[in-house]
């Protein structure tokens, strides 16, 4: 046979282009476009379904420790079963250096989490929380070589939060080895000063979360974040922008031709800070930081992705179950906002609200949708072509999609360990109905088929966004 599989008389789409052909794949890799492309082992029609490159989601949390007592809902078997449900191929979850601990301690943990667990293919970035002379200096130009080519830090929470200074140091290590820093800009200081004003007053429901980190928070943490980047001259990524503020400090920053890109996610454009407002504990189903805001913030994240400050749309998801005393329901959490587990669930329902919202609504065309879900996630993040696209030479992940299946998002078909989706009774339309992993079929009508442990780790290239510029 010429090829291992045929997918055949389906709508190929890319970033760039829409066109019907046939897709010929053997040893896991795209080998042809075209049609008549012979014999295969397998064929797969794909009569009146889009063939997309399959999702990549830049930000997602699995098996991350997250505090005294609190388990988060997804370890890599639950968490990439999700993902390739929702049409994912590739995911990126962060690997967190805990305080004290060395780079290189962080991911043997991890490596070991996720050996033999993974539905998709996972690459890590780090999340810099000790940036001692020892990791800037050593470990972390060492794992950039290796492959670890993107970096995480955090402007707030107990513990993860680096000074300006410290943000200097690492952005300038991102500079000399080309490694992609990601930035979660909320100003720590600002949030510990209204918690701990709402908390004398007694306004301790999970709806004060919201009330705890307003948009000027993020918008002043947003426009740091920024200086700080140019100082050292360094690409920085922010992720997870939720408002207008924030959103046109970025503009401002590619206005004037700095290197900065920016990431939005669907609770910010699907949920507010009302949900937030419900009775006894349901509002903490939506707790996650920077938090839901309002109908205007949501129009200027549609904004940001129509007019392209924004490169890529994310999930951010950090599952925490919600019946559960290691979850939303924590004693700890009960008494007040500030100690309940901070992110929601979403790897699974990311592409089918943006395809429904985005697509279908007219808001964004289909090439922008495969831009925003995948091909721009693999540019920034040192995979393309491996990833991203489909292309001769390209691995074979490929999701098919349905665009008109109309299905009323449900928490039994996300698959995830959590027990509640945000999204529950949302209809959208357009679905993935099967999603291929290297050639392998992974998920088919709603069925998972693929074993576990066929996921494989990438090693990255250096972003050519990330590239020094001399």
């Amino acid at each position: 046979m010429a090829f291992d599989t045929i997918i055949r008389g389906g709508t190929v789409v890319t970033a760039a282009d829409t066109f019907g052909c046939d897709v010929g794949i053997r040893d896991g890799k795209i080998a042809a476009l075209g049609h008549d492309l012979g014999a295969a082992a397998e064929i797969i029609d794909a009569t009146d379904r889009l063939v997309l490159p399959g999702g990549i989601d830049s930000h997602v949390h699995f098996a991350q420790p997250s505090g005294d007592g609190i388990v988060m809902a997804d370890g890599f078997a639950t968490g990439t079963r999700s993902a390739a449900f929702g049409g994912n191929t590739t995911v990126l979850p962060f690997c967190l250096q805990e305080k004290g601990q060395t780079l290189r301690e962080a991911l043997k943990s991890y490596h070991a989490l996720a050996e033999g667990e993974c539905h998709v293919d996972v690459a890590f970035h780090l999340i810099v929380t000790d940036p001692t002379d020892h990791v800037l200096g050593q470990e972390l130009p060492a794992l950039v070589e290796d492959g670890y080519t993107s970096l995480k830090v955090f402007m707030t929470y107990e513990g993860l939060a680096l000074s300006d200074r410290e943000l200097l140091e690492t952005m300038s290590v991102a500079r000399e080895t080309g490694a992609m820093l990601m930035v979660h800009a909320e100003n720590f200081d600002a949030i510990r000063f209204l918690t701990d004003r709402l908390e004398r007053a007694g306004n301790t429901a999970p709806r004060f979360h919201a009330t705890s980190r307003p948009i000027p928070v993020e918008r002043e943490a947003t426009h740091r974040a920024i200086s700080l980047s140019e100082l050292v001259d360094v690409p920085i990524m922010i992720v997870h922008v939720s408002n207008r503020g924030a959103m046109e400090e970025i503009r401002r920053a590619q206005q004037r031709g700095l290197r900065v890109m920016g990431e939005t996610c669907p609770q910010y454009l699907m949920l507010t800070e009302k949900d937030l407002d419900q009775l006894n504990m349901e509002g903490a189903k939506y707790v996650c930081s920077p938090p839901p805001r309002d109908v205007e913030s949501q129009q200027a994240c549609w904004e940001g992705l129509q007019q392209k400050v924004f490169s890529v749309f994310s999930s951010d998801h950090c599952p925490f179950r919600y019946d559960d005393p290691q979850g939303k329901l924590a004693p700890k959490g009960r008494t007040s906002f500030r100690w309940v587990p901070n992110g929601i669930p979403g790897v699974a329902t990311r592409l089918p609200i943006l395809f429904s919202e985005g697509v279908v609504k007219g808001r964004i065309d289909l090439n922008s949708f495969v831009a925003f879900s995948a091909t721009n996630h693999a540019k920034i993040y040192g995979l393309y072509p491996r990833k991203g696209t489909i292309a001769v030479g390209s691995d074979a992940d490929i999701a098919l999609w349905d665009p008109k299946r109309k299905t009323t998002i449900r928490h039994e078909l996300i698959h995830d360990g959590s027990d509640y989706t945000p999204y529950e009774g949302l209809e959208v339309t357009g679905w993935p109905v099967l999603t291929m992993v290297r050639g392998k079929v992974v998920v088919d009508d709603g069925k998972l088929v693929g074993s576990k442990g066929h996921g494989a780790y990438l090693p990255r290239a250096k972003p050519p966004a990330a590239a020094t510029i001399r």
